[in-house]
């Protein structure tokens, strides 16, 4: 745990000074999310302690520092690819419905970590009040199971299993790999909290913006916007990050809450996460997969 925690005072000081910046105390300081954090989620918090933000100065970072010193406190590049090669992830979502009714749904996410995100292979279990179905993602398509049976799901299912991939926090945290350009927007300021603002484009020209703390080095939200249809309003995304806690030495997030056009639309809270678990292959793929028919549940 010492050497961890030099190698990360030592890699974070040269990411920090070479921007221009001096760490001026070794000591952490404790900042309120942007949005309300519960206390009770702070005390989980079992974060290594990090040198605070540095002293203003007239010269900013440039992009790659940013998102490398925020890789590195994730996990590191290396071991990230190292440890998350496979993963399982279970969890419960919330979804508000209409006239005010929510929605308990619990999940199951296994992944098998490919060179790039396109390479991923995913699996999404997912057990409603009503009905159990699964979402893959396999060879670039994404198609559903249900009683042992493909089909294949609406572009309104498709589109939010898709955005955790490429409108989450692996589209900064892999930007490289999937061949990615970062732009540094600069600071702001909000709730006493200073941040970096980044935006990633991914190699179809989406943006995604990250707002990250100059203190933690975390993400602390990502917002982006999708058109539906030509010349519709664009949809307005938000997703913020909260009760980050390390599960074998990777930074995770145990609760989100995904925003659509300023409404919460789910909240997502992971029980547990194992990374490095052994899957069968078959998992991901079905012998009729591609006879899916249409229809979805």
């Amino acid at each position: 745990m010492l050497r961890r925690f030099i190698t990360f005072a030592l890699a974070a000081a040269w990411l920090v000074s070479s921007a221009g910046f001096a760490p001026t105390s070794a000591r952490a300081t404790v900042q309120s999310d942007p949005q309300k954090t519960d206390k009770k989620d702070e005390k989980k918090d079992e974060t290594p302690q990090t040198p605070v933000a540095p002293p203003k100065t007239s010269k900013e970072p440039t992009a790659e520092q940013v998102a490398e010193l925020v890789i590195y406190v994730y996990g590191s590049r290396e071991r990230i690819e190292q440890i998350q090669r496979n993963s399982i992830e279970r969890g419960r979502v919330t979804r508000s419905l209409d006239e005010g009714r929510t929605e308990e749904v619990t999940y199951e996410r296994r992944q098998v970590r490919g060179g790039t995100s396109e390479k991923d292979k995913i699996r999404l279990d997912q057990k409603t009040p009503t009905m159990e179905y699964s979402l893959l993602y396999t060879d670039g398509r994404v198609w559903g199971i249900i009683n042992g049976t493909p089909f294949t799901p609406r572009q309104e299912t498709v589109a939010p299993f898709l955005a955790n991939t490429q409108r989450g926090l692996n589209a900064l945290l892999r930007y490289k790999e999937d061949g990615s350009t970062l732009a540094y927007v600069g600071k702001e300021k909000q709730k006493n909290i200073e941040m970096w603002v980044l935006d990633v484009f991914d190699k179809e020209k989406r943006r995604t913006r990250f707002y990250i703390s100059t203190q933690k080095w975390r993400i602390l939200w990502l917002e982006y916007e999708e058109t539906p249809s030509a010349g519709a309003k664009p949809v307005q995304f938000k997703r913020t990050f909260h009760d980050y806690r390390y599960a074998q030495g990777q930074l995770v997030a145990y609760r989100s809450v995904f925003y659509v056009d300023g409404k919460q639309a789910e909240e997502t809270n992971v029980l547990n996460v194992t990374f490095g678990t052994k899957m069968d292959d078959s998992i991901f793929k079905t012998a009729d997969a591609t006879a899916a028919t249409t229809s979805e549940p």
